[in-house]
């Protein structure tokens, strides 16, 4: 399944054309992994406007692409109930497992989230969420400097 395209202005204003794991217009990455393309936006818009670049995925899969194609990945923020291979929960253990310095954030409108489900170090969160959580959580795991951290 592949998303589809969509167009966003970075927050210096710059009009970017955000598309699937061939662009290569990040230096680092926080892919959003959200089915919902409405949902997706938004998010998007969200982790851009913390000054954070947002590459895309529609589902598990093709958030592991982006991963397997990239280096400079260091914190997904993923649904929870998609369509596809495996769920957000299980993706997360699945980062967690291959890409170990990865932080993980992980939102859910309709799952509760048991913290004993997730990968250590995660985030959960309930959709819907709070905008200033979601930055706060990303700019406090960002700022851990490794995994074995991440336990605080």
């Amino acid at each position: 399944m592949a998303c589809e395209t969509l167009s966003h202005r970075s927050p210096r204003g710059s009009h970017l054309q955000i598309d699937r794991v061939s662009d290569e217009i990040w230096q680092s990455g926080r892919p959003v992994v959200e089915d919902s393309m409405i949902i997706r936006m938004s998010a998007v818009d969200l982790v851009l406007s913390a000054g954070y670049e947002a590459p895309e995925a529609c589902d598990a899969d093709e958030a592991i692409r982006i991963l397997e194609a990239r280096n400079d990945i260091d914190l997904v923020f993923t649904d929870v109930q998609m369509p596809g291979t495996m769920d957000g929960i299980k993706l997360s253990h699945y980062i967690r497992d291959r890409w170990p310095p990865v932080r993980l954030i992980i939102a859910s409108g309709a799952a509760i989230l048991e913290e004993s489900d997730l990968p250590t170090g995660s985030r959960a969160f309930s959709k819907p969420y709070d905008n200033h959580a979601i930055t706060d959580a990303m700019a406090h795991l960002l700022s851990i400097g490794n995994t074995t951290e991440l336990v605080s």
